[in-house]
This record gives structure tokens, C-alpha cells and sequence, in this order.
């Protein structure tokens, strides 16, 4: 199938680390080949005066980047925003993010899927109230609420017993730790794209041994930061006698059906969601966390994904204004997105 060319300029607004790992050279070359121009956007100018943007795409945060996309959708209101601010505050919380969760409905699938147990403590005299989370079972893994891609919200723990929890900082999240093999699906969304890849993740803990460590709260910044940890100090060689590649992958179908639905439901295009296997039922999936603007560039293949993606969206909106109807409209098989412009 021939590739289509669609020409555009796309304003990427990115903080440094960010723009890093995303913006490659090969990216740029393969989006030219096609049409699309990207263009960076100067942080110490007004977004307004800039362009122009047939789109921006943009992984800032605040009330001033805020208020300069709303003046640039002003002046510009036929520039497409990917994706709105509102939408991707959602995710900035770790309870909003996955009550979302609970709304999809998957029909006609012999998978089910959830979310761990979890509890909000919001302040030091709950979080040592023992009836506050007398419903989890430890160990559990405390996650700062705010998840705004801060250093300070990466900051996790593993919690072994109760008797460590003064040593946590609320606003927190109490997840309970669920055995999955010691292997993390994380699933990449691009529009109607959707890739699913496995990573190695926490041990198993079983009753007589947890983990293989004697402390009670373990810190750690990533789920793959602290598996590295344990392959390196581990007796039993956890690690070492896991092969990813033995890993059963869950259903494509079901992933993307959870994708569409998530998309849907958070009226987001640039995502990606952390799944687990529970160890108790071999069909039960949990999703543990979701994250705006992944990093991409950890996806095999991520330039032609997101070429892909900007022609799309960049085709939509070139026929949806031939036709006057002022909405960019990108589809799936079985769902379609709209983006008010």
C-alpha cells in the first residue's frame, strides 16, 4: 500500500529531556519525506506569535501554558491542539486516572481486566488510622498522587509491613501488590496505533520470602529501577532464570479493545497504559498506571508510527475544512475521534 504524502507544520512545545529523546533526527527525516515539518516552539516567546501551526503538540504543564494555547486557539481556531489540557490533567491524578477504568466495557472476551486495590490517604493521622487501610493486604506499593511527570511523583515505595508507614509522605496512593510473574505489558497508543511490548518488572513475593530483601519499604523511581536492583542482590537468581522471551503476551485483540475504550473514554490520542498478569488467574489483567506522551522512542519503530499518525491527523483536518464543518475528525475501525478546532 502506497504511503500518502500530507503537508503540515506541527509545533512541538517540549520540555529539554523530553524534546531529547523524542525529537531524533530520524524522525524529522522520515515526517519530511511525507510532508510534515516539525517545528520547534521557542519556550521564552508567546506561543501566539509563533508559527504558523497546522497543530501543537506539546507536553508542558501550568496556568501560563494554559493560557497561551487558549489565546493561540483563539487566534488560530482552526489549529489542532493534540491533546487538551483538561484531558490530560486527568492523568495527573493516580485515583482519576484509572476510575476511568471502571467505565469500559469489553464485550465478548474470555479476558477480564481491572485495577488493584487501592486506597487515597490524604493526610499523616489517616495514613496511621489502622481502619483506613485495613481492607489491603500488604506488601502494597505507595505512589505520591500527583503524577505530573515531576521527579518528586516517580518517587515510589514497596511496603512490606504496617509498621513502616509513618515513613511515607501523603497525599499517597496505596496500591496492593499483586504477584504477575515479575513481567510489566506496557501498552503504546498513537491515535488508532496501538503496541504492546513486555519489561521486566517485580519479583513475585511469596509468604516466606519477600523479594529477597530484610528491609520493610523499599523506594524506588521505576518499576524497572527496582527489578534491576533485586537481579544484582537476589540469592535465587529471580532475574536470571526469567526469560521475557517465555512470556505469553496477552490477547492483541483484547489490548486494543482496552485501548479504543481508554482512548475514548479519556478523549486522548498520545498515551500509554501499564499492564499486569495476575498470577491467581491466568485470564485476569490489571492496569496499574497511565502516562501522557509516553517515551515514544522506547517503541521499535515509533518514527513511522508517528509520521503515520501526523498524516492522519493531518488529512482530517485538511478535508474537514474543504468541507466547512470546522471538526478534525480521526478514525478507528470502530470508533472515531473528534478534535473541536
Amino acid at each position: 500500500m502506497a504511503e500518502n504524502t500530507f503537508g503540515g507544520v506541527i509545533g512541538y512545545a517540549l520540555a529539554p529531556k523530553k524534546q531529547n529523546s523524542f525529537i531524533r533526527d530520524s524522525l524529522l527525516t522520515l515526517a519530511k519525506s511525507r510532508g510534515i515539518e516539525l517545528v520547534r516552539v521557542d519556550s521564552d516567546k508567546p506561543l501566539v506569535d509563533q508559527g504558523p501551526f497546522d497543530c501543537v503538540l506539546h507536553k508542558l504543564y501550568g496556568d501560563d501554558w494554559k493560557r497561551q494555547l487558549q489565546e493561540f486557539k483563539t487566534r488560530f481556531p482552526n489549529a489542532l491542539i493534540l491533546d487538551a489540557p483538561e484531558a490530560i490533567e486527568r492523568l495527573h491524578n493516580r485515583i482519576s486516572m484509572l476510575q476511568v477504568v471502571s467505565e469500559l466495557r469489553i464485550q465478548d472476551r474470555t479476558d477480564t481486566f481491572g485495577i488493584p486495590k487501592q486506597i487515597v490517604i490524604y493526610d499523616k493521622a489517616t495514613l496511621m488510622d489502622p481502619q483506613a487501610w485495613e481492607s489491603l493486604k500488604f506488601p502494597v506499593i505507595a505512589k505520591p498522587l500527583v503524577a505530573d511527570g515531576s521527579a518528586k511523583s516517580h518517587k515510589m515505595a514497596l511496603v512490606f509491613t504496617r509498621d513502616v508507614l509513618d515513613k511515607l509522605k501523603p497525599p499517597i496512593v496505596l496500591q496492593e501488590f499483586v504477584n504477575h510473574g515479575g513481567v510489566i505489558f506496557k501498552v503504546y497508543v498513537v491515535g488508532e496505533h496501538v503496541r504492546c511490548v513486555k519489561r521486566k518488572s517485580l519479583p513475585d513475593v511469596s509468604e516466606e520470602k519477600k523479594v529477597g530483601v530484610s528491609e520493610n519499604l523499599m523506594s524506588f523511581s521505576q518499576v524497572s529501577n527496582l527489578a534491576n536492583h533485586d537481579a544484582e542482590n537476589d540469592n535465587d537468581g529471580y532475574y536470571r532464570l526469567m526469560h521475557l522471551d517465555d512470556t505469553e503476551m496477552p490477547p492483541n485483540a483484547f489490548v486494543v479493545d482496552i485501548a479504543r475504550g481508554l482512548r475514548r473514554a479519556l478523549k486522548l490520542n498520545l498515551f500509554n497504559f501499564d499492564v499486569i498478569r495476575d498470577a491467581r488467574y491466568g485470564n485476569r489483567y490489571l492496569i496499574i498506571d497511565i502516562n501522557y506522551f509516553p517515551g515514544y522512542a522506547k517503541m521499535p519503530g515509533y518514527e513511522a508510527v508517528l509520521t503515520q499518525f501526523f498524516c492522519d491527523v493531518m488529512l482530517k483536518k485538511e478535508q474537514e475544512e474543504q468541507q466547512g464543518e470546522g471538526r478534525v475528525t480521526v478514525s478507528t475501525k470502530d470508533n472515531e475521534e473528534s478534535f473541536q478546532v
